[in-house]
């Protein structure tokens, strides 16, 4: 690709030191129209123009080559050359080159007596026709090596389109593994806390449930019943104060220091609000906590929902983990 672009610089470079060196043997004939018009018609013949690099300079000579013509009294076997002149200065709207260029086809009509200029034209004439040839394939060329170009171009967008995304599933896939490893271990952190705390529940609940079985089936006197309904609130009441803080240190253990930091973000936590956390955060339903707070199911999700709220609202931004636990 580098290499195409210094052969295309190279290339363009050589026709422009061309077209200066033409350009100045042009001004050089010009100048010697008035003075020495068989010079400037000797030096405009001696210009191979099948090597011109552009149609302005092809028309100036042929303007120029007919006005030595002219000035040397000289007839022109054919109008090729001067037509020259008349299609680019007619077609480039400049007025003053065209009817200038008209002015000598009128004056060279007629046909030639000197051979020696016959043969001179007709050589100019055939110059004239590669030139067009060769311009043609320039131009196809020139078309080609920019479709090229185009291509190449396309091709390395394309590649680094293709490494983008390949860089960005790359890091879409770290992302992700991270995210698997942060799913694995807050899985294992709420299997160790759902462990402890079965431990140190499980004996409790079933006591409580065993009370309560033995109350709905008890045919016993009222004072029978009145003992169990104690015992069972005695057993309830004690796993609000002495489990409490248990459950609270194994939340902490297992969540990484969770209600730590809400208390810090939150020191003015209602007492009731952070007990209901500590119970949510340990897993526990809510008629479990319904149970153990006192209060129905159904004031457990109100109070529930708006807790989550107000969670939201001071804790999510620094903590958001703590948003997972509702």
């Amino acid at each position: 690709m580098r290499t195409l672009l210094y052969i295309i610089i190279l290339l363009v470079a050589a026709g422009c030191s061309v077209s200066g060196s033409r350009i100045k043997e042009l001004d050089e004939a010009q100048r010697l129209m008035h003075t020495d018009p068989m010079a400037a018609m000797s030096k405009l013949n001696a210009i191979d123009v099948s090597q011109f690099q552009d149609s302005a300079t092809m028309a100036r000579w042929a303007l120029l080559y007919s006005e030595a013509m002219a000035v040397n009294r000289l007839a022109a076997p054919a109008d090729t050359i001067v037509d020259i002149a008349i299609a680019y200065y007619g077609s480039h709207n400049d007025k003053e080159a065209f009817h200038k260029a008209s002015s000598l086809k009128a004056i060279l009509s007629g046909p030639g007596s000197d051979p020696l200029v016959t043969a001179l034209y007709l050589q100019k004439e055939k110059e004239f026709l590669l030139y067009k040839e060769r311009i043609k394939w320039q131009r196809f060329i020139y078309g080609g090596v920019f479709m090229l170009l185009i291509a190449a171009g396309m091709i390395l967008w394309m590649r680094q389109q293709m490494k983008l995304k390949s860089l960005l599933n790359e890091t879409l896939m770290a992302e992700a593994s991270g995210l698997k490893g942060q799913i694995e271990v807050g899985k294992l952190a709420v299997g160790r806390l759902e462990t402890k705390l079965q431990e140190m529940l499980h004996d409790r609940f079933a006591l409580i449930d065993t009370l309560c079985q033995t109350y709905y089936e008890s045919q016993g006197t009222k004072t029978e019943r009145k003992a169990l309904v104690e015992k069972v609130k005695c057993e309830i009441e004690s796993m609000r104060s002495d489990s409490f803080p248990v459950m609270e240190q194994t939340v902490n253990d297992c969540r990484d220091n969770m209600l730590a930091r809400v208390k810090e973000c939150c020191p003015d936590i209602k007492v009731d609000d952070y007990r209901l956390l500590v119970y949510i955060a340990s897993g526990l339903s809510p008629r479990a906590i319904s149970l153990l707070l006192g209060e129905s199911v159904e004031v457990v999700y109100k109070r529930k929902s708006r807790l989550k709220a107000r969670m939201r609202e001071a804790v999510s931004s620094l903590s958001p983990e703590i948003m997972t636990i509702f």
